[in-house]
């Protein structure tokens, strides 16, 4: 069974996004349905997988990291409004059986993210 999962990068100061408030939804016809909403770690990452086994289904998802919440805290100086503030990221699963690993390398003027494993 394949498992989703993710990871904050912070590429301004060259380390994990440690404390990102993340929240995980699945997105239907019918609207968005929150599933969880976590923090990430010490190395930026989630303690768990967001899904995994029969949790993770196919169709559409979306991630929110509070990214610009987080560079606030960090105590850079960002605008206001900030120009990145939350991140949403939106993704299909298309295979339940694989891994999604859906990482977010960020700044608070850019951010990235691909399909890893």
């Amino acid at each position: 069974m394949g498992k989703l999962s993710t990871h904050v990068l912070d590429i301004t100061q060259g380390k994990p996004g440690v404390g990102v408030a993340v929240s995980l939804y699945r997105v239907t016809d019918s609207g968005k349905t929150l599933i969880k909403t976590t923090l990430t770690n010490q190395d930026g990452r989630c303690d768990a997988p967001l899904l995994e086994g029969e949790a993770l289904e196919v169709g559409r998802y979306e991630l929110v990291f509070g990214a610009g919440d987080y560079f606030a805290g960090q105590g850079l100086q960002v605008p206001s409004p900030r120009f990145v503030d939350q991140v949403v990221i939106a993704f299909g699963i298309a295979d339940a059986k694989q891994n999604y690993h859906v990482p977010l390398v960020v700044s608070p003027w850019a951010y990235s993210t691909y399909r890893g494993s």
